[in-house]
């Protein structure tokens, strides 16, 4: 506004210019910068009405007398320097309240001549466009306390350069720099990604505005001097301002290296044992807790014809015998209930042999965190122990029906010399004979027990059933072995029972376990017989104060030849054959066997038998 009095403008019409200006303006005449001219639009801004027009400013605005402007304005009007202020702030009363108002604004001196006479004020208020920005800033300030502190790696890309204008100390971390890199572009200060996809990528998310995501990638970079490879998840998410467009990109990365390199172990390591399953002679697998399969080795799918993506559909009920189906498909009941440690014979069909096969299967259960969550077992091809097995037991029958005769004949013969031997008053000679006649029975005993086993086995063990009372056997049995032991036989439970079952075989059973009662109890001196209804079963039971057994050994002692092991045990005789034929007995006869024994304290064995109601 130099010279702007040479000019024939009036005072009226540069006030009616002021007034119609769509912009802030003012006059400040003189030393004391008294208000000359003020539009409506700057008294609305200082919060006032036309009456401070005339008056000096700090009459007219007396809150300002310790700001900055008063300092400003006499600077202006000293030096005729013109002063431009941005986002300044001035404490203004506005309905009698001090309030915080933001200005862009500019003092201009006023000549006459070349003498200022005052200073003129152009002004805009700005207040939300600042606190915006402080918000802003603040936001932002905040943000990046967070993410400074975060267990995330994460940077800011400012521009389409990508120029690293944040980077927390994880990242810093992960590229394997220091604090220089920020400023610099992600190119320059991470020369390694040359050739690698990442740069391109980031450059074409700030040109989509396309957020992009990665699961395990690999990237290279130079850390502690080596060039070294790591894996990330990872995302590059665009920054928007205002105007939604798109003036940065933020980072955020985890590294998962060491989960990938322990996958990459555990894979190898599962091909290795694989590979070492393959290499097998036995059928190998895994399965779910239903029991159906995950995996099978080679054997075992050439065996069902499958690929093993194949496996977990197949049903093993078309190739198990139909005469093992049952008896498979129990098992797996049970042990589906209860999972733990099991064995089990049974044939299936092979189609390259035409002809079922018989094999045993184990199975072991696998428990993690205490939930039991999957089978790993084989399956061995023990058709050749079987055919063994079977010449074994055609071998037994053919020699124990040989060795029968001879034995009846020297029983006879025992006999006649002990009585010859007693009539010529030899008793010592007599008692010898005796006792050949004692193992000779004994003998006879043990073959007949193997005659047994062959029968058994074979399929050819012949039950004479009959309706007979049940307590009527328990008593005979009873007062029998009474004359052969010293131990007390105490006798309890019921009086009637009938069962339909052969009556030999029965009381077979119940003289094998009183027998064994007796044998493995030799310091006690009873033993006790029970019989109870319960349902529609009558139960037998012996008990007796003896060696007993562990817990792991005693499912094992009605399985075929099986003895109880150990120092104390093996001072007794037999073949291990008389529980088992019991079993065979009982369960063939529609009933059930059991055992419950405390080593130390003693055994009680029981089996049941279904009861016939009239």
């Amino acid at each position: 506004m130099k010279n702007f009095l040479q000019h024939q403008v009036s005072f009226e019409s540069l006030t009616t210019l002021f007034g119609q200006a769509p912009i802030a303006l003012a006059m400040l005449m003189g030393e004391n910068q008294v208000v000359e001219i003020a539009n409506q639009q700057i008294l609305d801004l200082w919060g006032k009405s036309e009456s401070v027009i005339g008056l000096p400013l700090l009459e007219a605005l007396p809150e300002i007398k310790d700001q900055e402007f008063p300092k400003i304005l006499q600077e202006v009007y000293r030096s005729g320097k013109p002063y431009k202020g941005n986002n300044m702030l001035a404490k203004l009363e506005k309905n009698g309240i001090l309030t915080d108002c933001y200005f862009d604004f500019l003092y201009s001196p006023i000549f006459n001549d070349e003498n200022i006479i005052g200073v003129s004020v152009v002004a805009t208020e700005v207040t939300d466009k600042v606190l915006s920005e402080k918000k802003l800033w603040e936001s932002e300030l905040r943000f990046k306390e967070l993410v400074e502190s975060s267990d995330y790696s994460t940077a800011i890309y400012k521009g389409e350069d990508l120029i690293i204008e944040f980077a927390n100390d994880q990242m810093i971390k992960t590229w394997g720099k220091d604090k220089t890199v920020i400023g610099k572009t992600l190119q320059n200060a991470l020369p390694e990604l040359q050739g690698q996809p990442f740069i391109d990528i980031l450059k074409n998310v700030y040109r989509t505005g396309i957020p992009y995501f990665s699961q395990e990638d690999r990237v290279d970079l130079f850390v502690d001097g080596v060039l070294q490879t790591f894996y990330y998840n990872f995302s590059y998410k665009p920054m928007r301002d205002a105007d939604g467009k798109v003036y940065a990109i933020i980072n955020v990365a985890v590294n998962v290296t060491e989960l990938i390199n322990a996958r990459k172990i555990a894979e190898s390591a599962e091909d290795e044992y694989r590979n070492f399953a393959n290499a097998m002679p036995h059928m190998v697998w895994s399965a779910g807790p239903t029991g159906k399969l995950d995996y099978g080795n080679a054997n075992l799918l050439r065996l069902l014809n499958l690929t093993i993506d194949e496996i977990d559909k197949f049903d093993f009920t078309k190739i198990v015998h139909p005469d093992d189906l049952p008896s498979v498909a129990k098992v797996w009941r049970d042990i589906s209930e209860d999972p733990k440690q099991f064995e089990l014979e049974y044939r299936m069909f092979d189609r390259e042999k035409n002809e079922y096969i018989w094999y045993l299967t184990t199975g072991t259960p696998f428990f993690k965190d205490g939930e039991f969550c999957k089978w790993i077992g084989t399956s061995t091809d023990i058709t050749e122990f079987k055919n063994l097995v079977k010449q074994k037991d055609t071998f037994l029958g053919i020699a124990s029906h040989e060795l029968k005769t001879p034995l009846t004949s020297l029983k006879l013969y025992a006999q006649v010399l002990e009585r010859m031997l007693r009539k010529t008053g030899d008793e010592k000679n007599a008692d010898f004979a005796k006792k050949m006649d004692l193992q000779v029975v004994k003998l006879t005993s043990l073959i007949g027990d193997l005659l047994d086993v062959t029968k058994i086995n074979s399929g050819k063990i012949h039950l004479n059933q009959t309706h007979f009372n049940f307590q009527t056997v328990v008593m005979e049995i009873a007062e029998e072995m009474q004359m052969s032991t010293y131990h007390k036989i105490e006798i309890y439970g019921e009086k009637e029972g009938t069962v339909f079952a052969d009556r030999e075989r029965i009381g077979q059973v119940m003289t094998n376990l009183m027998s064994n009662a007796i044998k493995y109890s030799p310091d006690a001196d009873r033993i006790i017989v029970e019989t109870e209804h319960k349902g529609n079963d009558i139960i037998f039971t012996v008990k007796d104060f003896g060696i007993g057994m562990p817990p792991d050994k005693k499912d094992h002692v009605f399985e075929q030849y099986y003895r109880v092991s150990g120092d104390e045990e093996s001072t007794f005789p037999g073949l291990g054959l008389g529980l088992y034929i019991a079993a065979q007995i009982v369960e063939r006869s529609g009933g059930k066997i059991w055992v419950n024994s405390i080593l130390g304290k003693g055994s009680t064995f029981s089996f049941s038998l279904p009861l016939v109601r009239n």
